[in-house]
């Protein structure tokens, strides 16, 4: 049976990326013979939401305009990326204590009633279930799970509303310090990832 891969990189690094190498580790130990692997690269800039974004995406389908359908044409793709995958590879580096901007633009796409979560009689359900993520957090000086930790609660979230729960964070935190022990131990952590 196929395996579905969303591999995103949220490094705004291509180059020097401690995250990047880190991503490819994973994608590669959860690869088999005939595992897919989709890439999503989030250092290309994704579209703001703007209002006319907000219109289309609360207009029914079938009463959307050409306008309007195509200003959902990026979020319509990222979540059909989403549906396809099995498991999610997400390379995370912290910026200033929270998630980089080009993965919060992501998650604004993503995140659309009926699409990845719909309201119901208790509130708002995830409707992508059974589906695992791996997340690699990298870090210049905040170690995740602290106070300042904005990033990994936040992903947390996002993902169990869409209906991701089964998430396991890989730590590469505190990289400018204890680059020669955090590397190596989040290669290790990769390492023992059931596949």
């Amino acid at each position: 049976m196929t395996k579905t891969i969303l591999k995103i990189n949220a490094s705004a690094r291509i180059t020097d990326s401690a995250s990047r190498p880190l991503v490819d580790r994973a994608v590669a130990k959860l690869s088999g013979a005939d595992t897919k692997v989709i890439e999503r690269d989030l250092a290309a800039a994704l579209p703001a939401v703007s209002e006319d974004w907000l219109n289309a995406n609360w207009t029914p389908a079938e009463s959307r305009t050409a306008e309007q359908t195509a200003a959902l044409e990026m979020s319509d793709s990222l979540i059909n990326e989403l549906k396809q995958a099995d498991t999610l590879v997400l390379g995370l580096p912290m910026y200033n204590f929270g998630v980089p901007a080009n993965f919060k633009a992501w998650v604004d796409l993503i995140a659309r009633n009926g699409e990845t979560f719909a309201y119901g009689e208790n509130g708002p359900e995830g409707l992508l279930k059974d589906k695992r993520a791996i997340v690699i957090v990298a870090t210049g000086g905040v170690p995740i799970g602290t106070p300042v930790d904005h990033a990994t609660p936040f992903v947390k979230t996002v993902l169990g509303f869409i209906g991701i729960t089964d998430v396991t964070f890989i730590d590469a935190a505190t990289l400018v310090a204890n680059s020669d022990t955090v590397v190596p131990k989040a290669q290790a952590a990769i390492d023992a990832l059931a596949a």
